[in-house]
């Protein structure tokens, strides 16, 4: 059994998670702060979650590819990113970016206004505020967040054979194996890619649950202290 989709996807969406969780919670900032179109930017944010994945690999094509609006500027630099690994990462970035996204928004919507308010009396930066006590406050739902993005990412299929194709060493995740693995008649092989799946989301729900359960007591023992 060759090991290397479950290396590239763990890379994959470890970056991805990277990626989604600044991107995530630097949007949900932006559409709190905003108030003009700001139901047709959450509309754009929230898009590659409803979305087939498919449908967002080809718009991806459209990007990237070699006539694409990015496409054509990075092939005169002779940077590819089609069917590289680069690729996987992107497309596994965008379909897990709203969970991310929403997640951190609805954390954000629950901070205490007067919380802000206060700081901003004290004369503390918009920056700061938001890195020093927003997103403390929010830790759970980020936290959330993260599990959530790194389980889509890791298990994602469609947008990423579209851009990055099925190519084994390179760009070929589990998800892609198991195709691959069905495709060819071996379904014992692909039994196992999907087990690990399986089992890896498993646990990252576990976590979640874990999480959010220690939170909770924490918070109501820190409340009964009080």
């Amino acid at each position: 059994m060759e090991w290397s989709p479950f290396f590239i996807s763990i890379r994959t969406a470890l970056l991805a998670t990277l990626l989604t969780f600044f991107l995530g919670i630097y949007a949900a900032r932006y559409v709190m702060k905003t108030k003009k179109l700001k139901g047709i930017i959450d509309g754009i944010f929230t898009l590659p979650m409803v979305l087939p994945p498919t449908v967002v690999g080809f718009f991806l094509l459209i990007v990237f590819g070699n006539y694409g609006i990015f496409g054509a500027i990075l092939k005169k630099l002779n940077i590819d990113i089609v069917f590289t690994w680069y690729a996987t990462v992107i497309s596994a970035t965008i379909v897990s970016f709203p969970l991310m996204y929403r997640t951190a928004l609805g954390a954000f919507e629950q901070v205490d206004p007067e919380l802000i308010y206060a700081a901003r009396t004290l004369g503390i930066s918009e920056r700061r505020i938001f890195w020093s006590i927003m997103v403390p406050v929010s830790r759970p739902g980020i936290i959330a967040g993260i599990i959530l993005s790194f389980a889509r990412a890791l298990g994602e299929f469609g947008a990423t054979i579209m851009i990055a194709g099925n190519i084994p060493g390179r760009t070929q995740t589990m998800s892609t194996a198991i195709y691959t693995a069905v495709q060819g008649g071996n379904r014992e092989l692909a039994f196992k890619w999907a087990l690990i799946i399986v089992g890896i989301s498993l646990v990252m729900m576990v976590l979640l649950n874990t999480w959010s359960n220690f939170y909770v007591k924490s918070e109501r023992f820190s409340g009964d202290g009080k």
